[in-house]
């Protein structure tokens, strides 16, 4: 059990905080861009980084937030789940729906940024190797894009096999920030005093403006801490928590120990790459490759993350029912979704040549995860001031307020590259409103027979046509509302088997767990069989099927030919037309299958 433990802490060093363990390569580099290294600018900042670690990361995300996880994933859909039941007006339940939809699209942006900058500052720490201190930044940019173009290719082959070697890389990567901050510190132990929130005040005081805008960029040492949350499900609470304890120690001490340093070194331009140069250079080419090496695995974690994060969308109907390919046998929550993968690998690509220094890039960063932020703090609010737990209550409007406070400070970046975050982040939110608003006004003009309706003119045929010898399938969203394909097959078409069944696929609140049964029969030759499953449940119908005993013969399926002459429902076909039916994303057997084609215009 022990040995178990340590292996989850290990292995959660690289599924979930590759990214955050990553930020030391480019936080301080960026901050000390706009700032004199004097003695009170490091304190004030470090501090700063301190109390934003603390707040944000480790009481927002690590105490709060996944005190509301059960056993699954966590992100705003959780939350969302989690809340909607509790709410009372359909008013609240819109507005806390806009808000996921928000924050989801927002959590997609930051997942273009964070490869990009990651990758970029790691390639970056090529010019301090001799003889290559001259290397053109389009040489970089080539060469970062190059691991990128690597990386994204190798999604469709699973990463099953790889992930089991990030935590120990990661390990070792945490072990190398730890001794060389600790080094540092030791010249310079004063730095240590910036635990004080003193420090940080004074310095928001002192700087007036620049401080407040300074913030925009200390939000850089937080990147990746939403996945404490969002990755639970793969490892559980106690080895994330465990770990992050682990963590939140090692990049203190890395940050203080980059402050010691850049005391020193008031010259340093890329403050942990010449720190470690400085402390042993004849080790610094190993670890400018593990840091890269790093860079790839945090990039990972963000890809794996952004697969799972639409999958709950796709089955809580939040998004489209892209093609999702399941990379392993073992394991189902591994998973692949083609359209996902090439939109961050070409978004990837355009920022880093369009910022082309991982800087200049630091400037698109902090708005979307700042944002998001700042949603899962009044969720979060919401669900703890509802069930009464006033503590947590308290705390999570501390950590709203601080969200507001590095939000606005991010305002700033919007003119100066931030306006890229809300370029892509607005991609998949005009795709979710347009799917949610184009599937209601759908399903209102497909005009679905009540069941009682329906139950007449079944009877009927029962009693008196001639029955098909078999089972014959038929999907169906709410029994008590037939819909036209059923209808048209059946009552119009005279198309009735002697045993039918409608088949109802109904998303849970909670993230795993699938159950299947038969409720009574509805009638003679006409049965009920529902399949339960939790959001993030990958959902095998023919093997629920089989195990049910059901022998099908034949399954029936609705299609719909959708004409339309506005220009935002055309988009909505063109969603429907380009992402698969729904007997393609759960992988129906095609031999079986029948599509009856129902004509409707929105």
């Amino acid at each position: 059990m022990i040995k178990n433990d340590v292996l989850n802490v290990i292995r959660s060093f690289g599924l979930v905080f590759g990214d955050i363990g990553t930020s030391p390569i480019y936080t301080l580099t960026v901050i000390f861009l706009l700032l004199q290294p004097t003695i009170p600018n490091v304190m004030g900042i470090l501090s700063l980084i301190f109390w934003t670690l603390t707040i944000l990361v480790t009481i927002e995300y690590a105490w709060l937030a996944i005190s509301l996880g059960e056993k699954g994933e966590g992100g705003e859909i959780v939350l969302r789940e989690i809340l909607l039941p509790l709410l009372k007006s359909s008013r609240q339940a819109f507005f806390i729906t806009l808000l996921t939809f928000l924050g989801l699209s927002l959590l997609v942006g930051d997942g273009v940024i964070t490869p990009a900058i990651s990758i970029l500052s790691a390639v970056e720490g090529i010019r301090l190797i001799p003889g290559f201190a001259d290397t053109n930044q389009m040489v970089v940019i080539v060469i970062s894009a190059i691991i990128a173009i690597t990386l994204f290719s190798f999604q469709s082959k699973g990463a099953g096999k790889v992930t089991k070697a990030f935590g120990p890389i990661m390990l070792i990567w945490f072990l190398c920030l730890l001794i060389s901050g600790i080094v540092s510190i030791f010249a310079f132990p004063e730095v240590l005093k910036a635990v004080n929130p003193y420090y940080a005040f004074k310095f928001l005081c002192t700087n007036g403006l620049l401080g407040f805008f300074v913030l925009s960029e200390v939000i850089l040492c937080s990147t990746g801490g939403e996945a404490i949350f969002a990755d639970m499900g793969h490892l559980g609470k106690k080895p994330i928590l465990q770990a992050w304890s682990i963590v939140f120690f090692v990049l203190i001490l890395n940050y203080f120990g980059q402050g010691a340093f850049l005391v020193q070194h008031t010259d340093a331009k890329n403050i942990l790459f010449e720190m470690v140069y400085t402390q042993a250079h004849f080790l610094y080419i190993p670890f400018l490759l593990l840091s890269i090496i790093a860079t790839v695995i945090a990039s990972q974690a963000m890809i794996s993350a952004m697969f799972s994060i639409v999958y709950q969308g796709i089955n809580t109907r939040i998004l489209p029912m892209f093609k999702v390919d399941y990379t392993s046998e073992e394991m189902r929550s591994q998973i692949y979704i083609p359209v996902v993968n090439w939109f961050l690998l070409t978004f990837v690509l355009i920022v880093m040549f369009n910022f082309k220094k991982s800087a200049n890039l630091a400037a698109a960063y902090g708005f979307a995860v700042t944002g998001s932020m700042l949603i899962t703090g009044i969720i979060m609010s919401s669900i703890f001031w509802i069930r009464k737990h006033y503590i947590k209550f308290s705390f999570a409007l501390l950590v709203i307020i601080v969200d507001l406070v590095f939000f606005a400070a991010n305002m700033f970046k919007i003119p100066h590259g931030g306006y890229w975050s809300i370029i892509i982040a607005s991609i998949p939110l005009v795709v979710i409103l347009v799917y949610t608003q184009g599937q209601k006004r759908l399903y209102s003009r497909l005009h679905p027979t009540p069941l009682d309706k329906f139950l007449i003119k079944f009877n009927e045929l029962y009693s008196d046509e001639h029955r098909i010898t078999g089972t014959a399938l038929f999907f169906v969203r709410d029994v008590s509302r037939i819909p036209p394909y059923i209808y048209n097959t059946i009552c119009a078409n005279n198309i009735i088997y002697q045993d039918n069944i409608l088949v109802s696929i109904n998303i849970t609140d909670q993230p795993f767990g699938t159950e299947s049964h038969f409720d009574e029969d509805i009638t003679q030759g006409l049965r009920r069989f529902e399949i339960q499953a939790g959001y993030m449940e990958v959902i095998e119908i023919e093997k629920i099927l089989h195990n049910a005993g059901i022998q099908d013969k034949v399954i029936f399926y609705g299609m719909e030919e959708i004409m339309t002459d506005n220009i935002i429902w055309k988009i909505f076909v063109l969603i429907k037309k380009i992402t698969p039916s729904f007997v393609n994303f759960y992988s129906i057997p095609s031999r079986k299958l029948h599509g009856v084609v129902t004509r409707v215009k929105i």
